[in-house]
């Protein structure tokens, strides 16, 4: 299914560039207020800009690989609406493979490559020793972070099974959160910090792997296995977004079409 969506975009190709541009220039403008921040001061909570620039690339990444991947399903509550849905149900595919593929569009692909730039300078910039688990770390962080964010995509969306307008609570976690995590944990209260540890786990998207990797303090002084338990998290991110979706598949009545 995303191959043929593929195939209908590449139909006409100068549409295709032109949206695929105008994503990266869009993506672009998140950076370059971090940029701006930088004209006035050297450090944003104690982090310089290449640091920022590390938080920015890793976050904006992982979002936009999960956006690529599953972003479609933000789609699920109108085909609950519309009672399509019942469509997917019956054919011979896992019903979230269906909704996930279905529209996917390579456009997507501006937010991942702006972010994986952005990166590449930030890397390149940081005055960072770089050992073995740090290499080892930034791929897992970006993976991890990746399944993270397709986790709260697909378990946002399922909750539309129950409540309809549930779309805006799950962007606020996934573009909102990305946002959130663009920015130090230094300059949030500690309490927003834990939330994001202990309550929706973005903190293991990239804020505590990458301590280890910039070499920086814990603000909250957890254990220093945290720093690299994002695996972890990815897994159990995983299993709560299956269940929350068999759960949400069981309780859906069809729309009788």
């Amino acid at each position: 299914m995303a191959g043929m969506w593929t195939r209908s975009s590449m139909s006409y190709r100068t549409s295709f560039v032109l949206m695929l541009l105008a994503n990266l220039a869009t993506t672009s403008l998140d950076f370059l207020v971090v940029v701006l921040m930088f004209r006035h001061t050297r450090t944003l909570g104690g982090w310089t800009l290449p640091e920022l620039g590390f938080l920015y690339g890793t976050s904006a990444f992982a979002l936009g690989t999960a956006n690529l991947f599953v972003g479609s399903v933000d789609a699920l509550g109108n085909r609950i609406r519309t009672g399509t849905l019942d469509t997917m149900l019956v054919r011979p595919a896992p019903a979230l493979a269906q909704v996930c593929a279905e529209r996917f569009s390579l456009r997507r692909l501006g937010r991942p490559l702006q972010a994986a730039a952005v990166l590449g300078w930030s890397l390149t910039a940081l005055p960072v020793h770089w050992t073995a688990d740090r290499i080892l770390l930034v791929p897992v962080l970006l993976l991890c972070g990746s399944v993270i964010f397709a986790s709260i995509f697909v378990a946002g969306a399922t909750l539309q099974f129950w409540w309809g307008d549930a779309g805006e609570l799950q962007h606020s976690l996934t573009y909102g959160g990305a946002t959130l995590l663009q920015y130090p944990p230094t300059v949030f209260a500690k309490e927003l910090v834990a939330g994001t540890v202990f309550g929706v786990p973005l903190a293991f998207v990239n804020w505590l792997p990458a301590l280890h990797v910039l070499g920086r303090p814990d603000p909250l002084g957890l254990p220093a296995a945290f720093q690299y338990a994002s695996p972890v998290a990815a897994a159990l991110c995983v299993l709560a977004a299956a269940l929350t979706w068999r759960a949400g598949l069981r309780a859906y009545q069809g729309a009788g079409s």
